[in-house]
């Protein structure tokens, strides 16, 4: 069965939601394949990096509001094992981060990228929209830096990141993550792992049903 997940690695739902399916994953039977699908949270420019919790306060009306939604979220990753440190992280415009989850797809390493992707961003304060900073993620996780850096300072998938933007808006993605299912069923937000699970079971058992009959 394949997974598509979209998601956005400044998205803190999409983080804790990789967690969980991973965990999910781990105890499935059944073969997967997870895809990564890219989303925007916001696709405007970001001249440069900012805190991101003053950006929350200025989108949500107000620093208060903007506190009480990273104490919660930040809570909620803490039961799954993730360390959010909203103190450090900045706003970005995430459109290279996927481009280079794409290229690390090539190399067969695209959940590592995600994943370095998301402690990079909510851990170590990395500034995850400037392309110096992607290719020493890619670095990090064994990829050629230089090579990443290369590709980045192309335009190498910007067509084809553009077009699966374009593509999760005609599927009527507005909220992440959302997980596909054998490319029909769709689970959106953080569920559950158990939830996940019967997700799973369930889909297999309709589509071994359909290949049936």
């Amino acid at each position: 069965m394949e997974i598509e997940i979209y998601a956005d690695v400044i998205c803190p739902w999409c983080y804790i939601g990789k967690r969980r399916l991973d965990e999910a994953l781990a105890s499935y039977e059944g073969e997967v394949t997870v895809r990564y699908r890219p989303f925007q949270l916001d696709p405007s420019p970001v001249p440069e990096p900012r805190p991101l919790v003053e950006a929350l306060a200025a989108k949500f009306g107000g620093k208060e509001r903007a506190q009480q939604m990273v104490t919660h979220v930040t809570q909620v990753a803490a039961g799954d094992g993730l360390r959010l440190d909203y103190g450090r992280a900045v706003i970005a415009n995430t459109f290279d981060a996927h481009r280079l989850v794409s290229y690390a797809n090539d190399h067969g390493r695209a959940a590592e990228m995600v994943e370095a992707l998301y402690q990079a961003h909510f851990n170590q304060g990395v500034d995850v929209g400037s392309r110096e900073a992607l290719a020493t993620v890619a670095g990090g996780i064994g990829l050629d830096a230089a090579d990443a850096r290369r590709f980045l300072d192309s335009d190498e998938r910007v067509d084809d990141v553009a077009a699966e933007l374009a593509a999760a808006r005609d599927l009527g993605i507005t909220s992440v993550p959302t997980f596909v299912l054998a490319g029909k069923y769709a689970v959106s937000g953080a569920q559950e792992v158990q939830t996940l699970l019967a997700a799973l079971a369930e889909v297999e058992q309709r589509e071994s049903a359909a290949h049936s009959h």
